[in-house]
């Protein structure tokens, strides 16, 4: 099995990082149902004001190509594309477990 770990910092005010993270959350936790290798997936909104990332998402797909099966899966593009414009950084670690 695979970890795929994501985070983002977003632009914006408090309130528009606020909202694009929602409507993001709810998109990736549609996807387990529309996205077969797709095990799980877990979003958090990052509560803490002291810090600097947004938004982290943790995915469980069988094997590291399953990774890239997520990654161009039309309903994860579409979801990936509510962070068009507000996206300020991403960082990224899939490992094996």
């Amino acid at each position: 099995m695979v970890k795929h770990i994501v985070t983002f910092r977003l632009q914006g005010t408090p309130e528009e990082r606020l909202e694009v993270a929602r409507r993001f959350r709810e998109a990736l936790l549609a996807l387990p149902g529309q996205i077969e290798v797709l095990k799980s997936i877990e979003v958090g909104i990052n509560q803490n004001p002291a810090e600097q990332w947004d938004v982290v998402l943790t995915a469980v797909v069988p094997t590291m190509a399953d990774v890239e099966v997520y990654a161009r899966h039309p309903a994860h593009v579409a979801a990936a594309g509510l962070l068009a414009g507000h996206k300020a950084d991403r960082a990224c670690v899939d490992y094996e477990f």
